[in-house]
């Protein structure tokens, strides 16, 4: 697209918005920030979770309904595609310039919302992948690394305050999309169809599924409990599949026109810095530390350094360690809490939770990366390091504790490790650009920066992985283990088959721990706060990796400099 310049959408080319002398760099942050926020309610996901994987069902998972893990997947996707756009789209940013590249983001991102609508609307998994996961990811990558170079061109004097403006936005995303996510969502719902209580109607199990008995025939039903049909303002019983709404499409709908119309918005008040311009009064001043270059590196010179494969390994192991949980927080926080203090930590208290995640991402943004401008890069990573090693293996002390002792205090220490945590992983996106641009220089830091987002790319995928699949593991030996203690009499009276159609109940979610608990011996002790504990220790040992990788961070050496004058790809013509 390097004909744009000329072209029809000359107007979007960096070298008809050079910015002209006396221009207020103070009026580029907000344009970044307001992009940010709207990609950034990705992390507000999880909040579509239960409505996904109860889609046919509504009040409770029908046999035919989406399960968690595949639901998750989207989220993983999404962020891979971010890495990938972020990681092509380097040099194609540094050419065309943020605005072109703002708009684009903007077409992705609100399209791929649409999309997802309408593959909601149809029960289609694989559109919802296509619409959110690769092309809203796409749009991600490029809404992430517009603003970026750029910002750390207008603030050369603050660099991690500027990326941490930006970047706080992205974080604080979920902030705002969680509860407006949530009351759309409420907006657009309609309770299934109620046939009765479960005991006035006559159902039978066929494969896993339960069906009822009407006067037009067989329909498959899912049998909802208070609680869960309570969230619809319902009562327990037998309701019919397919009947309900979850809002779910029509929320889809709706965020993706805002996005789109916000991100343009935004995108047009981007402006770029002349050659020759710097902060009034202001000259570089090489850090005590040695690690703040003053020579650049080449975007594809950078790539044969060690640096940029430590801080690469840094970057996709603190999103691993963090990226899973933020996908599955509000389910986490239900499982390992909701079971044993119910009148606690209810839907609005998880819900709340989230919004809690948010806000930490977003000041830990702005406050690490502020920090990092006084304290250097690399002391700010070996805090994360360090202190989240201690705070990852603290969960599962928390959550193994309150299964046996529902004290309060268990919890306030889960919430208080877990927002720590979560401001440590904002603070390294945060702070991540700015160590770009003191090891590599700020010539080619956008581009750089954005292969070295593919980082990003693999933790969307290790993160949900393991949080799923380890998990996963932990639910089927929980299930087996509170089967076995079970009287089989009850089993089968109370699912409608014998225990040796277990698997395909537990495939149809007719039987679930929740479910076993309600008929297990007196005195057995609730699995569900333990099931996310194996996953905390593997998330612990790869932040002790990143520890280590940038312990030994050094400067780079001289022989990958580049000549080019720093500010030579910004010209004015």
């Amino acid at each position: 697209m390097s004909n744009a310049q000329g072209g029809a959408l000359g107007f979007l080319h960096k070298r008809n918005i050079v910015a002209k002398p006396g221009f207020n760099r103070w009026r580029v942050p907000p344009a970044s920030i307001a992009i940010h926020l709207c990609i950034g309610s990705v992390y507000a996901w999880s909040v579509f979770n239960p409505p996904l994987t109860r889609q046919l069902g509504v009040v409770a998972p029908a046999a035919g309904d989406w399960s968690l893990s595949s639901v998750v997947w989207i989220f993983s996707v999404a962020i891979v595609f971010l890495g990938l756009a972020a990681a092509f789209a380097g040099k194609w940013l540094e050419e065309v310039g943020p605005r072109m590249v703002g708009v684009v983001a903007a077409f992705l991102w609100g399209g791929g919302f649409i999309i997802g609508s309408v593959g909601i609307s149809m029960h289609q998994l694989w559109l919802v992948y296509l619409g959110y996961g690769v092309l809203g990811g796409c749009g991600l990558g490029l809404g992430y690394v517009s603003p970026v170079s750029t910002l750390i061109r207008w603030f050369p004097d603050r660099r991690g305050m500027a990326t941490g403006m930006a970047i706080m936005g992205f974080g604080g995303g979920a902030m705002i999309a969680a509860p407006v996510k949530g009351w759309l969502l409420n907006l657009y719902e309609r309770a299934p169809d109620y046939l009765g209580a479960q005991d006035a109607v006559q159902t039978v199990v066929q494969n896993g599924r339960v069906f009822a008995e009407t006067t037009a025939g067989q329909v498959e039903v899912v049998i909802a409990s208070a609680t869960q049909a309570a969230e619809l303002g319902g009562q327990a019983g037998v309701y019919v599949v397919g009947t309900g709404n979850t809002g779910a499409a029509a929320t889809f709908l709706t965020l993706g026109v805002v996005y789109f119309l916000v991100m343009i918005v935004a995108a047009f008040q981007y402006r770029v810095p002349a050659a020759d311009w710097k902060p009034e009064g202001w000259e570089p001043k090489p850090a005590a530390s040695g690690l703040v270059s003053r020579n650049n590196v080449h975007i594809d010179q950078a790539l044969k350094t060690p640096q940029f494969w430590q801080l690469w390994v840094m970057l996709c192991f603190n999103v691993t360690a963090g990226i899973g949980v933020i996908g599955v927080a509000k389910t986490m926080m239900s499982e390992i809490f909701g079971s044993v203090m119910p009148l606690v930590v209810t839907a609005a208290f998880a819900s709340t939770y989230v919004l809690m995640i948010s806000v930490f991402n977003m000041v830990g943004r702005f406050f690490w990366a502020s920090t990092s401008d006084y304290i250097g890069r690399k002391a700010t990573y070996t805090c994360f390091f360090a202190l989240g090693t201690v705070l990852y293996l603290s969960i599962p002390y928390f959550a193994s504790a309150v299964a046996t002792n529902p004290a309060l205090i268990y919890l306030i220490g889960f919430y208080v490790a877990t927002m720590i945590i979560f401001s440590m992983y904002g603070g390294g996106f945060a702070t991540i650009p700015a160590y770009l641009a003191d090891m590599f220089g700020t010539m080619h830091v956008g581009g750089i920066h954005g292969r070295l987002l593919t980082a990003w790319s693999l933790a969307g995928v290790l993160g949900p992985l393991a949080i799923t699949s380890l998990r996963q593991m932990s639910v089927t030996s929980a299930i087996e283990d509170l089967a076995s203690r079970v009287d089989p009499a009850v089993f089968a009276e109370t699912f409608g088959a014998p225990i040796t159609q277990l698997q395909a109940l537990v495939d149809a979610h007719t039987v679930t721990i929740a479910r076993l608990m309600e008929i297990a011996p007196a005195g057995t002790v609730d699995p569900t706060p333990s099931l996310y504990n194996t996953t905390m220790y593997c998330m612990a040992a790869l932040l002790v990796v990143a520890f280590f990788a940038n312990m030994f961070m050094r400067p780079v050496k001289e022989h990958h400099h580049h000549d080019e004058p720093e500010l030579a790809s910004i010209p004015v013509e």
